[in-house]
């Protein structure tokens, strides 16, 4: 089965998520697990991720810590994704080992994905294509940049930004390589996280 997932943390670790966590991982649909929470300590943080690493090894998911370099060297991950306010990739590549996966957002621009070409990123984050509930401000991207994207590199696009079970095909039609989801896979009124998950084909 080929993994075109790219599954986004919850904002919130409760403690069902790692029984849930192991569930979806094991649906083999994800490639990468990323580790987004704001509003936690570095210790907390380096605790919850070790406790992840357990499970992504298990189903050989790529686990990507979001915004802080330092966790993803302390606890060896595979990589870490950075927004544009965070640590240079320049910076966070130096940190980590060269094996490493170093992703960055680009939102819609054409400009910012560009820049990440010429820094030698490992995958583009694009969007936000649609309404979401994890970044309500976040402005939107055109489908149109997909097709742009996919002239300038043959890098990996990461779709993300309100992508759910109505309106993810499209953005495979375009060709992005892998569709980042978090709400509807952690807070959906209608279904569990190993439902939610199902409903990706």
């Amino acid at each position: 089965m080929k993994k075109f997932i790219y599954l986004i943390s919850p904002n919130k670790i409760e403690p069902n998520f790692y029984k849930n966590l192991d569930s979806v991982l094991s649906s083999g649909k994800i490639k990468f697990f990323q580790l987004r929470l704001k509003n936690y300590s570095l210790i907390k943080l380096i605790k919850i991720s070790q406790k992840i690493k357990v499970l992504t090894k298990k189903h050989k998911v790529n686990l990507i810590i979001n915004d802080f370099p330092i966790v993803a060297k302390r606890i060896n991950a595979d990589g870490c994704h950075l927004g544009q306010s965070d640590e240079t990739i320049r910076n966070t590549k130096k940190l980590l080992k060269k094996n490493k996966i170093v992703g960055i957002t680009c939102h819609g621009s054409k400009k910012l994905v560009s820049d990440a070409i010429k820094n030698k990123v490992d995958y583009i984050a694009i969007g936000s294509f649609f309404k979401s509930k994890l970044k309500p401000k976040a402005k939107k991207a055109k489908i149109s940049l997909v097709k742009w994207c996919k002239k300038q590199t043959h890098l990996p696009i990461v779709a993300i930004g309100g992508i759910n079970n109505k309106n993810y095909k499209i953005l495979i039609k375009t060709g992005v390589n892998y569709l980042a989801i978090s709400s509807f896979i952690w807070n959906n009124p209608r279904f569990k996280p190993k439902e939610a998950i199902m409903e990706f084909k």
